[in-house]
């Protein structure tokens, strides 16, 4: 079901615009125009209202995150919630993952964050899953050396999926863990999204795996 159009759009994304990372002539990140300094990022695919990312800055003051969102009632939304916490190591991205080695500079991310996508369950709709070998070959091109990609759904489906295009495109998976809730390893430093919150109360399994390149 879609979003309905949030009153006032145009005034609210006007105040946090500030927050929108900054693109060179080539249309590719600036990090150290976006930040003021440059270094490596951490970059959430789809970050939904802000939750995650804001509880990732909070723990990791000296990193730099990138959240890209492609829906943008839902991108001014975690813009909001980042503005009023004042946190300056946070900037977003108005993005379809489709571009994203379009707009991410090579080398550039050390964490890739996926975060419960689009399951996208029917056969014919497979490559458009953020973990199809599509995107998987995508992600290499942005992925700094020993980058990791840290994946969590609550679609056994997708993550089973997700397991076998991993391996096939050349990843190695660690930390697979099939109720992130549920052992206290796992979900000791776990930082919930708004829908990950909502789901697990509701009794949701929670599934996460860690993978990098060999």
């Amino acid at each position: 079901m879609r979003m309905r159009p949030k009153k006032n759009r145009d005034k609210r994304m006007d105040l946090v615009k500030d927050l929108f990372a900054v693109l060179d002539e080539n249309g590719y990140l600036n990090i150290k125009n976006s930040f003021g300094t440059d270094g490596l990022i951490d970059l959430e695919i789809g970050c939904g209202k802000g939750a995650f990312i804001l509880g990732m800055s909070d723990k990791n003051p000296g990193s730099l995150f990138i959240a890209a969102e492609l829906v943008p009632d839902v991108l001014m939304m975690a813009m909001e919630k980042i503005h009023r916490s004042g946190k300056q190591n946070v900037r977003f991205l108005h993005l379809n993952a489709e571009n994203v080695d379009s707009v991410i500079p090579a080398g550039s991310v050390r964490n890739l964050y996926l975060n419960f996508s689009d399951p996208w369950p029917k056969k014919r709709n497979a490559k458009r899953r953020l973990t199809s070998p599509l995107f998987l070959e995508k992600y290499k091109k942005i992925l700094s050396p020993n980058a990791k990609i840290i994946f969590k759904t609550d679609n056994k489906g997708l993550f089973d999926y997700s397991l076998e295009t991993f391996t096939e495109c050349g990843y190695t998976v660690t930390d697979v863990c099939f109720d992130l809730h549920g052992d206290p390893v796992f979900s000791k430093d776990n930082i919930e999204t708004e829908y990950e919150k909502n789901f697990s109360a509701k009794g949701f399994l929670i599934n996460c795996l860690t993978a990098f390149l060999k």
